[in-house]
């Protein structure tokens, strides 16, 4: 073994990085966005478990269409607004916006503060309409 590796340094160097690579990858998925949700998955929540959806897009982009019950704090307000959102400490709470990068962004400051079942809208509300789900303005 050891005669192969020296003789393929250059295959066990890329072993290393690829593997490296890979345990990353799968840290950054339940890293501080939390674990991401499919529509579909997010559906199943809201009505079997009662989700609460935050959504934390500017409000102007809220008022354009957004999911029924949502609550709109702006990524920005997130940390400071917590603690409204206090009493869903327990429930999942399942964070949207328009792609799904600001949401994973506002799922993680939402872990630091203590929220439990934190779940990142995969696709964010493009995936939503994508998905022919309802949204309101």
């Amino acid at each position: 073994m050891l005669a192969f590796v020296i003789a393929h340094w250059y295959l066990f160097v890329a072993l290393v990085v690829v593997g490296g690579l890979l345990l990353a990858g799968s840290a950054l998925e339940g890293g501080p966005g939390g674990q991401k949700v499919t529509c579909q998955e997010a559906v199943q929540i809201l009505n079997h478990k009662s989700a609460v959806i935050l959504d934390v897009r500017e409000p102007q982009e809220y008022a354009s269409g957004h999911i029924a019950r949502a609550i709109n704090i702006p990524l920005g307000q997130v940390a400071a607004r917590s603690q409204e959102l206090k009493k869903y400490k327990e429930k999942p709470v399942i964070v949207c916006c328009a792609s799904g990068a600001r949401s994973a962004r506002a799922a993680g400051i939402l872990r630091k503060a203590g929220f439990t079942d934190v779940r990142n809208l995969a696709g964010g509300l493009s995936a939503w309409r994508g998905a022919n789900l309802p949204t309101i303005s």
